[in-house]
């Protein structure tokens, strides 16, 4: 299924899957992060093979509206290699992430009309890394630096891989795996997989368990939408097709409109709105003065719906998105929602 991602067009965040093909890497650790890695290691990302002869040191995280990638090299402990990052998003269920993010280095960048890097900017900050969210972060006709460009100044780049193609599509459904993906494909490329890998495992571990406890539970229908994103109609930002369906999936709900449309977002009218069966509402807090008074205006609007009955809504940021939290979003959800089986 090709799912035509919405949110990058509308500058929201761009969620998409990385999977790589690498050669094998080895890592002594100490304590959580490891200290050396076999180089050189060859990372293959849209199509093309990079080969990074030690771990970059200067890094630069363009913005395409997400924070999964700042957030990942952060959890992986490689806040320090970042000397531009234009990544923000204002709230993370992470304690401590939207200071962490907050007082990274910017490079003191006048961002495009876009909000995120120009070529000649990026130029100027001689990176040996460049992260974009999406393969259109590289092309010349927006304005950016392209892959060669920077090949050209000793800089990889990389995109997540789903994301490779046609400027706005992805290959398929993202699920938590790409996540992972991605996390395994940095701790390749800056040599700390084992850090990666206890990540992973970790968040695996804690996933299980709640599907474990949520296994006999009723299934819910929850609807997600992102108030602060609607652009003109009020329900063009209700989630489709992303990866909240496989983290609502595993906290035992399914998402009311999920494969309504190929979206990302569907736009559904008012009157099917209306005649959902809404158990259940997923508020994700974008640029929101208060989401709880978001929930509570659809509640009011919608009475009928069994989650405005009993009041049952969850808001969440950073952690629905790709990422390394999304076990974060699936404990929430699961709590929220089925709070017998705690």
């Amino acid at each position: 299924m090709k799912v035509r991602t919405v949110l990058v067009a509308l500058g929201a965040l761009c969620l998409a899957t990385t999977a790589a093909c690498a050669t094998t890497t080895t890592a002594e650790e100490s304590g959580d992060q490891a200290t050396s890695a076999a180089y050189p290691v060859t990372i293959t990302n849209c199509g093309k093979e990079y080969t990074y002869d030690k771990a970059p040191s200067r890094v630069v995280v363009m913005n395409g509206g997400s924070v999964a990638e700042v957030s990942a090299l952060l959890e992986l402990g490689l806040g320090d290699k970042i000397v531009a990052n234009a990544q923000s998003y204002g709230d993370s269920e992470v304690p401590g992430r939207v200071d962490e993010i907050k007082a990274l280095p910017t490079g003191d960048i006048e961002l495009n009309e876009m909000m995120d890097i120009p070529r000649e900017a990026m130029i100027g900050l001689t990176p040996d890394f460049v992260i974009s969210t999406y393969d259109g972060g590289f092309r010349a006709e927006a304005g950016f630096a392209t892959r060669d460009d920077l090949a050209k100044i000793g800089a990889n780049t990389y995109a997540p891989e789903s994301a490779c193609g046609d400027v706005g599509t992805v290959s398929h459904e993202p699920t938590i795996e790409d996540s992972y993906a991605m996390l395994r494909d940095l701790g390749k490329i800056f040599g700390v997989s084992d850090k990666a890998e206890k990540i992973i495992a970790d968040s695996e571990e804690r996933i299980a368990a709640i599907e474990k406890k949520v296994a006999d539970a009723p299934e819910l229908k929850a609807m997600l939408i992102i108030p602060g994103m609607a652009m003109g109609d009020q329900f063009s930002s209700v989630g489709d097709n992303g990866i909240w369906n496989d983290i609502m999936a595993k906290a035992g709900v399914t998402n009311a409109f999920a494969g309504a449309s190929e979206n990302m977002f569907t736009n559904p009218s008012k009157e099917q709105v209306a005649k959902a069966d809404i158990d259940a509402l997923v508020v994700v807090n974008y640029q929101s003065p208060d989401s709880d008074a978001d929930a509570q205006a659809l509640f009011d609007q919608f009475p009928q719906w069994d989650a405005a009955k009993d009041k049952r809504y969850v808001v969440l940021s950073d952690s629905i998105y790709l990422g390394p939290s999304n076990a974060v979003a699936v404990e929430e959800i699961a709590k929220a929602f089925h709070p017998d089986a705690f």
